[in-house]
């Protein structure tokens, strides 16, 4: 069966995911982890070092800037799942409005780091996420974790746990508990787009407010 954007959809909304073996492998198969990845909105953790780096960085934060450089950023590695089909669905997406990129770009107008994901309703498939920079990643996921509080999301999938990831806040739940927090979010309605864009800078004494 082909794999459009429409089926991809239907897969998020039921829990699942695509992804290839390497980026020359033409085969897409459906990934429903037993232990699912997911990053708490209200439990993002900003430590003494990175908001240091959040004051003192010179990055810019844009939003649907460049969906097609983050795309080929996350891809541009050894070892990666994102194949030509799943690129072009992606691509597909963002054009569709279901897919959205954070850029971070560095002081010479270069693509430091960012991250994309798809939305339904109120949760937000974190899909990969990509560094050339110190801490660009870090800054991104911050940057990240507040439009989507103030875009009224209430799920953030990021898949899998990565150290990277539990070191920022994120944790396992099971399979059956994912899927229940899913089935809420999807119903719900939240904006990618609507909140303002804001500095990391303004992102870290927000965070500094409310903690």
């Amino acid at each position: 069966m082909e794999l459009t954007p429409d089926l991809l959809m239907h897969g998020y909304s039921i829990g699942i995911f695509p992804m290839a073996e390497h980026r020359d492998d033409p085969e897409i198969f459906w990934v429903d982890p037993r232990r699912r990845g997911v990053l708490p909105l209200d439990g993002f953790h900003m430590s003494r070092s990175l908001r240091r780096a959040m004051r003192r960085t010179t990055f810019e934060i844009t939003v649907n800037r460049d969906f097609d450089g983050v795309l080929d950023g996350c891809a541009d590695r050894p070892d990666t799942w994102i194949n030509t089909e799943i690129r072009s669905l992606y691509i597909a997406l963002h054009q569709r409005g279901q897919a959205h990129s954070l850029e971070v770009w560095d002081e010479r107008g270069l693509l430091a780091g960012g991250v994309y994901g798809v939305v339904l309703g109120a949760a937000f498939f974190g899909e990969s996420m990509f560094s050339r920079r110190r801490d660009a990643s870090k800054i991104a996921l911050a940057c990240l974790v507040d439009r989507l509080n103030e875009g009224g999301f209430r799920l953030f999938d990021t898949q899998f746990l990565t150290d990277h990831l539990a070191s920022l806040g994120g944790i396992e739940i099971s399979r059956a508990v994912y899927h229940a927090r899913l089935e809420d979010a999807k119903q719900r309605h939240a904006s990618f787009t609507a909140p303002p864009l804001r500095s990391p800078q303004e992102v870290m004494q927000r965070s500094t407010q409310t903690s």
